[in-house]
């Protein structure tokens, strides 16, 4: 790999530092309202711009490089440092918020601001580091997630998502001609609910009943409660609002790239188990949407080569391929994202290329 592009990972630790700069954007022209805004102008119009002034980055490593890329510790570092990262933003961004009294806008566009911020450095990054076999980056991954309290997805996305992903029986595949706005409200509920059920599962294998100390998410939700006590014995309700919301956004930004990511794919089914359950192909490179686009890859840690992470699940983020015969976005997840909130734009854009790609797959 590129000096160049192993040095632009970092690019990611620009978002954090999106939301002090909005702080002094705000101070400098008098109109913090306007500026708590700033983050989001960044992340979904100049980066979508940017994406597409850069172009494509469909290199992919040989073997070789791939196999001295999988023991390369930058890059496990680099995801790592997410975590002060996340915690050092949240704490400032809290303070900021019940220091300055923002209106009504101003309030929501730093609400906003600091869970799309979250849903980027929290749950993108946890999302690594969650698929990897190091007791040390499984829990970052878990801490990172409930600093955004959706640490369910730690339990769910491993368990439940990569099982079923692009299936009927998965909440967070998108069905083709679904709305977003239909399916975000069912994706937060579900992978919720399927979280605490899959793990009662495999405390039942082994004998324990839920409320076990084993539970994984009853420790990180312990976890997450005294994050949220923390915040408003400081802040106040304030600070406890504060928290709440911006998990919220974070999580519901999360399910957005869900839907970005699998919308209208699917998993042919070829047989029925012993137990009447469906059984479905193997899950392969066909059955997510892949973006190549440069500038955005490198800010995500490579998640837009999600058509390669579903198919080799724990290949570390440096080394995924970009695979030429998956689905192809017309662009990166920023511009999509936002894209996906206009469910006509949407259907206008994407369904033609679900269409055509289920075409190719038939011959």
């Amino acid at each position: 790999m590129p000096l160049w592009k192993r040095l632009g990972f970092l690019f990611v630790f620009i978002v954090p530092a999106l939301m002090p700069a909005a702080a002094w954007l705000g101070a400098l022209s008098g109109r913090p309202g306007l500026f708590a805004w700033f983050p989001l102008f960044f992340l979904f119009v100049l980066l979508p711009l940017a994406d597409y002034a850069l172009g494509h980055d469909p290199r992919n490593p040989s073997a070789d490089e791939a196999r001295a890329l999988e023991q390369d510790r930058w890059f496990m570092w680099l995801t790592l440092t997410a975590v002060p990262a996340q915690g050092a933003v949240l704490l400032w961004s809290a303070w900021h918020y019940a220091q300055v009294g923002f209106g009504p806008a101003g309030s929501l566009g730093w609400l906003l601001s600091q869970g799309i911020v979250g849903g980027v450095l929290a749950i993108n990054v946890a999302h690594e580091l969650i698929h990897k076999d190091t007791a040390l980056e499984r829990g970052a991954g878990g801490l990172l997630l409930t600093s955004v309290g959706y640490h369910g997805f730690k339990v769910e996305h491993l368990r439940g998502h990569h099982v079923h992903v692009s299936t009927p029986e998965d909440a967070s595949s998108a069905r083709f001609g679904q709305s977003l706005w239909h399916f975000l409200p069912r994706a937060l509920l579900r992978n919720t609910r399927n979280a605490w059920a899959l793990e009662a599962q495999r405390l039942a294998k082994l004998g324990a009943p839920w409320w076990s100390a084993r539970n994984e998410l009853l420790r990180w939700s312990l976890l997450w409660a005294g994050f949220a006590a923390g915040f408003w014995l400081w802040l106040g309700a304030t600070g406890l609002g504060f928290f709440l919301v911006q998990g919220f956004v974070a999580a519901c930004a999360l399910e957005i790239i869900n839907y970005i990511e699998h919308y209208g794919l699917e998993r042919r089914r070829i047989d029925t188990s012993a137990d009447g359950a469906p059984r479905y192909e193997r899950t392969t490179h066909l059955h997510s949407w892949n973006s190549d686009y440069l500038l955005s890859n490198l800010l995500l840690f490579h998640l837009q080569r999600h058509s390669d992470h579903h198919e080799t699940a724990r290949r570390r983020y440096q080394a995924l391929i970009h695979h030429v015969d998956s689905p192809q976005l017309p662009g990166g997840y920023a511009a999509m994202f936002l894209l996906s909130l206009c469910p006509p734009l949407w259907f206008r854009v994407v369904d033609p290329r679900v269409r055509a790609f289920r075409e190719r797959m038939e011959r």
